[in-house]
């Protein structure tokens, strides 16, 4: 019998790195936590779920279709969304959710050496895949709950390759208007990826919010990605893409693994993807329940950051962790932000009223006397 020599094999940044351990499934958190029902609050999954036709969609999936393999380049979706834009099909790039076409942008542009430049409190997938592939991501702390783009411009050195900003930014729902995302971009004149991840940007309604689409021609290196994980609800079928300059895609699409979004996943996305209804009323939803929240917190004198997005944040007086086992109990579901660097802060995602009332039950439970 051979023994693997696993120090020998394993890389340096992959023994310093620790494997990201999913929660178990809802069945067994009841039977674990004796709660006979869950709200699901910490994933930011639309409590409407899918638009009505990507529903029907997935209810009359014909079963014999599932031993064919998919469209390899989500080919209808890459024309329905080049005939929305404006834009070459070719442009678009989709993937197994957001977190594979992170690692494609990553896997194009850096070599042994190189670097990427974000934040210390936003999506943890963007240093975890840069991380775990060998490469250094420099951190610049928050600056009034949102990214700093003057820190991350000093952060650059002659070895950055890609600068992640998400916008609006999970957790805290801050966001870059179009005269600052237009100045960054300036600033950097074209010598590093630039990429603005707007897995939220459906949720926000500001006038001076940008849309990256329409900046992609003037700023060749661009790259934006979007989801239908969010807003168009298909989190389960995980199905995300970026877009960008022709020339950019191209090379990025040489590490992309083909295949990997499932037929039922394109298909939906295709009958989501002009549902207005569906947005519109997502948000009367989304902003109903954050009103309700912020007077009930208010009422409370916690602090809290609502921002953008379907999600909130709080202070708690307590570890974040220990309140997220006392929900746990109570039958509800948050997510512990010690994760996210931000300890005793918990985030909230948005869903039905009676979710919202059973969270706010919850913690009035938890709090401390």
């Amino acid at each position: 019998m051979f023994v693997v020599p696993l120090n020998r094999l394993v890389p340096d940044y992959i023994k310093k790195f620790e494997a990201y351990i999913p929660s178990k499934p809802d069945p067994e958190l009841m039977k674990l936590y004796g709660c006979d029902r869950l709200y699901r609050l910490n994933n930011n999954e639309n409590p409407l779920g899918p638009p009505p036709k990507a529903q029907e969609i997935i209810r009359c999936f014909p079963p014999p279709r599932a031993g064919l393999y998919p469209s390899g380049d989500s080919y209808y979706m890459r024309q329905r969304l080049a005939e929305a834009y404006g834009m070459d099909p070719d442009q678009f790039l989709f993937g197994n959710g957001a977190n594979e076409v992170i690692a494609f942008v990553i896997k194009a542009f850096c070599q042994e050496g190189d670097n990427i430049v974000t934040t210390d409190k936003t999506f943890a997938v963007y240093e975890w895949v840069a991380t775990f592939s060998g490469f250094e991501a420099k951190l610049v702390p928050l600056r009034d709950f949102g990214f700093d783009d003057q820190g991350m411009l000093d952060a650059i050195d002659e070895r950055t390759k890609i600068l992640f900003v998400c916008n609006p930014n999970n957790p805290t729902g801050t966001y870059w208007n179009e005269a600052r995302l237009r100045n960054f971009l300036d600033a950097i004149a074209g010598r590093q990826i630039i990429v603005i991840d707007e897995a939220y940007c459906e949720f926000v309604e500001k006038d001076d919010y940008p849309d990256g689409m329409k900046l992609i021609g003037e700023y060749p290196n661009l790259v934006i990605f979007r989801t239908f994980s969010k807003m168009f609800g298909l989190a389960g079928l995980r199905i995300g893409y970026l877009v960008g300059n022709l020339e950019v895609v191209d090379v990025i699409r040489r590490t992309c693994v083909v295949y990997s979004v499932n037929t039922v996943a394109q298909d939906a996305a295709l009958a989501a993807i002009d549902d207005v209804d569906h947005i519109y009323r997502t948000r009367e939803l989304i902003n109903t329940e954050k009103g309700y929240l912020k007077k009930e917190l208010e009422g409370l004198k916690l602090e809290m950051q609502i921002g953008e997005g379907c999600f909130i944040m709080v202070k708690l007086p307590m570890s974040d962790t220990l309140a997220y086992r006392k929900f746990m109990t109570e039958g509800v579901m948050i997510r512990s932000m010690t994760g996210f660097r931000f300890p005793n802060w918990i985030r909230v995602s948005i869903g039905k009223h009676e979710a919202m009332e059973a969270f706010i039950a919850a913690l009035k439970k938890i709090l401390p006397a």
